[in-house]
Formats: structure tokens, sequence, C-alpha cells
């Protein structure tokens, strides 16, 4: 399991894909995840109601640091422990913070988070989980595992993306208009049958765990235009892995004209639309743990 954040079929990168299953390709993802949501994540980090600016955050489930990054840059005083289970994505995590001179703020820890027993995190006051905690297997036990770190007053951030975004008009691609929304009820039915705590309501849950919610938020992501080459990118690399999981339940017209689409050497290519758009929708909750 891992970040993050377009996570996918592969990790819901967005779903972000998943975080156990190392491939340069995942990798690529979550970096164009964190590129084209980067104003979204800095607008989640700066709404958090945290009572003093912590000095020891975790980032659970961290992927390529997508959150690490935007921790460090809201709360600039702090050091951020990423923790993953994907080694790769840790070593392209530290490659960056060394880019960006803040290695010196930046710990890595590779663990599996489903493990029952976890590694010394500290007693951070803020802990970050952004589209990791559908992935656990028994995400009661994790959330009590992330109440006893928390130090006392701190709070628990839990990011989650509500499915796979969406990039085409509703009337592409021509000859097959809608094949982006039948794609996504195949890997909605997969999903829900593999991870069935994505789209969930963390709030109960948090609260059987012991935490206090302090704050709900539900930011609507809807990024018109191609602003940048990343968002063809984006597309591009989601829309591949969506294929891995959807193949098998597609038409064939369906599969032929989504071919079109991931052949970037066809006129049809998704890097040559210029129509695309990111529209997708990110939940969060702000939790805290109240001293007795």
């Amino acid at each position: 399991m891992t970040h993050g954040h377009p996570h996918s079929p592969g990790h819901d990168a967005h779903h972000h894909p998943d975080h156990a299953a190392d491939s340069g390709g995942q990798a690529e993802i979550l970096d164009l995840d964190a590129e084209v949501l980067a104003a979204h994540t800095a607008s989640i980090t700066a709404w958090l109601p945290v009572e003093a600016p912590p000095r020891e955050i975790v980032d659970l489930g961290c992927g390529t640091g997508a959150g690490t990054f935007a921790l460090l840059a809201r709360f600039p005083g702090a050091h951020v422990t990423a923790v993953d289970s994907s080694a790769e994505h840790l070593h392209r995590l530290r490659e960056k913070a060394t880019i960006e001179g803040v290695e010196d703020r930046v710990r890595t820890v590779r663990a599996d988070l489903d493990a029952a027993d976890w590694p010394d995190l500290g007693k951070p006051g803020l802990i970050w989980a952004s589209a990791s905690m559908h992935h656990m297997a028994e995400p009661d036990r994790t959330l009590r595992q992330v109440h006893d770190v928390l130090a006392p007053d701190g709070l628990f951030a839990v990011v989650e993306l509500a499915g796979f975004p969406r990039f085409l008009p509703p009337n592409a691609p021509e000859e097959r208009p809608g094949l982006e929304e039948r794609c996504h009820a195949a890997t909605d039915h997969l999903h829900a049958e593999h991870l069935p705590h994505r789209g969930a309501d963390w709030g109960p849950m948090l609260a059987a765990a012991g935490f206090t919610v302090e704050g709900v938020r539900t930011v609507e992501v809807n990024i018109e235009g191609i602003r940048t080459e990343a968002i063809p990118r984006y597309a591009l690399g989601t829309l591949q892995r969506i294929r891995g999981a959807a193949a098998g339940t597609l038409s064939p017209e369906d599969l032929a004209a989504l071919d079109q689409l991931l052949d970037t050497d066809s006129p049809r290519s998704l890097l040559r639309r210029t129509d695309l758009a990111v529209r997708t929708e990110r939940m969060v909750w702000a939790a805290a743990r109240r001293r007795a």
C-alpha cells in the first residue's frame, strides 16, 4: 500500500496505483498527480485546523511525496517522516527533497502499515494520510494505531478521492460518446469488490477509534483547459491503468476507441486533444486526539 494519489487500478491514484507495486509508471502518475493537483493540496493544508504549527509530521502512505512537500511548505518549521511500503517511491521522494534543499527536514521509513507492529514514528503533532486509508486491510485497527502514535491534541488528516478523475467531455470520443464513464463504471465495480472502503465516510470510524472530528471538507477539483502539458500526460497514464482493469468488461468497440486515445502515435491520442480537463472531488476529515 502506498500514497497516496492519483492513485488507479494500480493505485487509486487516483488514485492514485497500488502502493505495494513498484513501477516507474506508477511513480510517474503520482508525480503528475502532485503537479496537477498542487493548488488543491495546498488549499487543504492551509485549511487544517491545527492549534499550533506542528514540529513533527508523519505522512502515511506518502507515495512520491505530494503531501510531504505540501506539508513542508505549509509548516516551514516542521520535519516530516514519510512512510511508504515502496522503496522506489521513497527513493524518488528523497531525490526530490535533495533537489529542493529540504533533505534535512525529511526522514523516510519503509513500512507495511497493515502490519501489527509499526516502526517508531515518534509523537507527531500532525499525521497526514492521503489516498492511503482505503487501502488498509483493517482500517479500524489502523485508525487505533494512528490514535496511539499521535501526540495529545494532535491532528489526523484523512484525504480521500471520490474515484478516478475524469478528463474527457461527456460527448467524447466522437465515435464512442460516454466511453470514459463506462470505463469508470467497470473499475468502480472492481474496486467495490477489492477496496470496500474507497469512498467511505471516515467520520464514524474516526470517532469509534477515539478521535474528535474537528472538520470535514469537500474539495471540488475542476481544472479546465490545457494549462500545462502535465494534464494530457496525467490523463494518458490514468486511462492506461484503467484500461488494464476494465479491458475484460468493455465492448470491442469501446476497447478499440480507448486504444486510439492511448496510442501516442494516433491522431486521436489524448496527447493531441485540446479539450481535456481534470474533474474530481476530494474529501477531507480533520480529527484530533483530545487529552483525557
